[in-house]
């Protein structure tokens, strides 16, 4: 029988599947829209932070705190680096092939520790350790078969390695700025901050209202509503409450949700490569998870 305790992780690890599994759809909604990746990137945060402003005014009333400078201050940084991360993963992925993209972003597992430890001083535990070896394993075989080094692309690359950092670095800022209890007051304000700097940025490179069509606007608005709300939201959450080696590796599992989209929206086969390196992924993810439940 689960405890309360072992009840309560449950709930945390399938809320963190959803996650991802939310969050696999953003590539999808990227490639479906031609605004300007900066604008996009800065829209989908806007976007996101106005449609929660009703729950962050809920939120701060119940807490009976009063808003100020010093409340948004956690935010700053984590916005700051969220909206960085935004902007290289969209020029990165138009710069090189989709193999490649999908390879190096896949590689959080591997930067996150080190990160986490710089910040918060946090070890990953030997379960999660042998769970990165093997999911990383996977992505081994998947760089074997999918990664090409090209002149052409090795800019997108280097832009994909630096969007990946930015996104390690972003989730593990929660591990250390985030709250348990009432996360809006944290998120809110990082998505605003987020998509405040990137507007600004915008500005030298694209107009912010002229040639942004209707399907511009539905797909940024599905940006916001999927994968920034329900995953974004639900990731940040999960670093105040799970392991941040294990919120790294299910990140993984975007990919093959991915993969699974593709293949019924566009009639991608898997090759066999792609499937070893997702039964090893799987595996990966599953060890940490099944060392901490009951017996």
């Amino acid at each position: 029988m689960k405890t309360p305790v072992h009840a309560a992780r449950s709930i945390e690890l399938w809320l963190l599947l959803l996650a991802n599994m939310v969050g696999a759809s953003s590539a999808l909604l990227i490639k479906a829209s031609t605004i300007h990746p900066i604008l996009q990137a800065s829209y989908r945060q806007l976007f996101a932070g106005i449609l929660l402003l009703p729950l962050f005014f809920r939120e701060l009333k119940r807490s009976g705190l009063r808003f100020s400078p010093r409340l948004i201050l956690p935010s700053v940084l984590p916005g700051l680096t969220l909206g960085l991360h935004f902007i290289a993963w969209i020029f990165g992925a138009r710069m090189t092939l989709a193999g490649n993209a999908t390879v190096i972003t896949t590689m959080v597992p591997v930067a996150m520790p080190f990160l986490v430890y710089f910040m918060t001083k946090e070890l990953p535990r030997g379960a999660e350790v042998a769970g990165t070896i093997l999911a990383m394993a996977g992505i081994v075989i998947l760089g074997i078969f999918d990664f090409r080094l090209e002149p052409a692309h090795f800019g997108g690359d280097i832009v994909c390695f630096v969007s990946m950092l930015f996104y390690a670095a972003y989730l593990a800022l929660a591990r250390r700025f985030a709250p348990k209890e009432g996360i809006l007051l944290y998120l809110v304000p990082l998505y605003l901050i987020g998509g405040t700097f990137d507007l600004l940025l915008s500005l030298p490179f694209a107009n912010p209202i002229r040639g942004i069509t209707a399907t511009d606007l539905v797909m940024t608005l599905g940006l916001a509503l999927g994968p920034t709300i329900v995953g974004h939201s639900l990731m940040n959450r999960a670093m105040t409450r799970l392991s941040p080696q294990t919120v790294s590796l299910f990140n993984l599992t975007q990919f093959l949700v991915a993969a699974v989209l593709a293949y019924f929206l566009f009639g991608e086969m898997p090759t066999l490569a792609f499937g070893v390196a997702s039964l090893l992924i799987v595996i990966g993810v599953a060890i940490p998870v099944l060392a901490r439940s009951p017996a």
